[in-house]
């Protein structure tokens, strides 16, 4: 039986151990999303993981609604990443950067007034985070069909020009209530056309910018995270049974490195769901490596493990405040706790000032 210490083969990356380093918005970068100067010691810090899967970083400024976190749309955005995967390899790790359109949940004070777009003429409930504070969220207008070409073509340009910042492939995110999750389920997507209604219909887009990302950079350099349980940000599917093996079994033809899967349990700490889990539905029509992630210690790890239903386990939140994570797994060490209150805010407190063991013993 594998363990989390063992190495796995994820596409073109030969990962040392199955502890998969989570995205984590952390809001570090400028106002402009450009990453800022604490980013690469971050990175590197946590270059133990097995694989580091960086925070969502936007396609575009359409797709970018979150205070201080970072693109990759421009020159000076893809110049300043450059560091990060730089320190990350120097530490001798691997990185990905996760791509995300955030869809129906970009206010429109970081589009100047203009609507925000998603599958179908909806909003999202609860506030957005401003620059101005919380916000409700505002009415989006549906993508014209003719307007998700360029969609696509945005995914496949942030992907080369992170491969040309040194990222080792780069991780679509699907999941969570953002663009591509609004097209998959039936609460958001609500559309008549070729995107919408069927399960078919519905995992069109990503089947599409899946499919123009790995063109552009590699099915092995390119991963995917969904969020098959439940609800997320207002968005959920009557059916989900019916559309996520699909998914899965789209991706698998398409040859992705591996796919990551956020499942929410009853009893979870950051979102919670007493719809039931996909991974076994899903594990059925996905042959490749696949990632589990939500709340997870190395009990529970090594479970799904040694089930098979998981080939890896991501962790998000305890690598906040444990940068050698992976070795106080190993040994049984404490896990540290982390501060939330400093997880959006914009200095080295709470983000590069978390001690490993051996700098907390001494």
């Amino acid at each position: 039986m594998p363990s989390l210490f063992d190495p796995i083969q994820l596409g073109a990356i030969a990962a040392p151990n199955r502890v998969l380093m989570a995205p984590l918005t952390r809001s570090r970068s400028s106002r402009a999303h450009v990453p800022g100067p604490l980013m690469p010691l971050y990175y590197a810090q946590r270059a133990g993981a097995g694989l580091i899967l960086s925070e969502a970083t936007g396609i575009s400024q359409q797709g970018l609604g979150w205070p201080f976190a970072p693109g990759i749309w421009t020159d000076e955005q893809a110049e300043a990443w450059a560091a990060v995967p730089a320190a990350v390899h120097a530490a001798g790790g691997r990185i990905f950067m996760q791509l995300w359109h955030m869809g129906r949940l970009v206010h429109p004070d970081f589009l100047g007034g203009d609507a925000p777009v998603s599958a179908s003429a909806t909003t999202a409930p609860h506030k957005a985070h401003t620059y101005d504070g919380k916000k409700p969220y505002e009415a989006a207008r549906a993508l014209d069909a003719a307007e998700i070409p360029g969609i696509v073509a945005a995914y496949a340009a942030a992907a080369r020009r992170a491969r040309a910042a040194g990222f080792d492939g780069v991780q679509i995110h699907a999941a969570n209530g953002y663009l591509i999750d609004q097209f998959l389920r039936d609460g958001s997507n609500l559309r008549t056309d070729q995107y919408g209604g069927t399960p078919e219909n519905r995992i069109r887009l990503l089947r599409e910018v899946t499919e123009a990302v790995a063109a552009e950079i590699g099915a092995d350099r390119t991963a995917v995270r969904l969020s098959p349980n439940g609800a997320t940000q207002g968005v959920d599917d009557s059916a989900p049974e019916t559309v996520f093996p699909l998914a899965a079994r789209a991706l698998a033809d398409i040859g992705i490195a591996f796919l990551e899967l956020r499942e929410q349990a009853p009893d979870g700490t950051f979102g919670a769901s007493d719809a039931p889990k996909l991974s076994p539905l899903i594990r059925d029509q996905f042959a490749g490596p696949l990632v589990l992630n939500q709340d997870y210690d190395r009990a529970k790890a090594d479970a799904d493990l040694a089930s098979g239903v998981a080939d890896a386990i991501s962790f998000g939140r305890k690598f906040i405040s444990n940068p050698d994570l992976v070795e106080r797994l190993r040994t049984g060490a404490p896990i540290a706790p982390d501060v939330m209150a400093q997880w959006y805010s914009q200095g080295p407190e709470g983000y590069t000032d978390y001690p490993a063991l051996a700098e907390a013993a001494a």
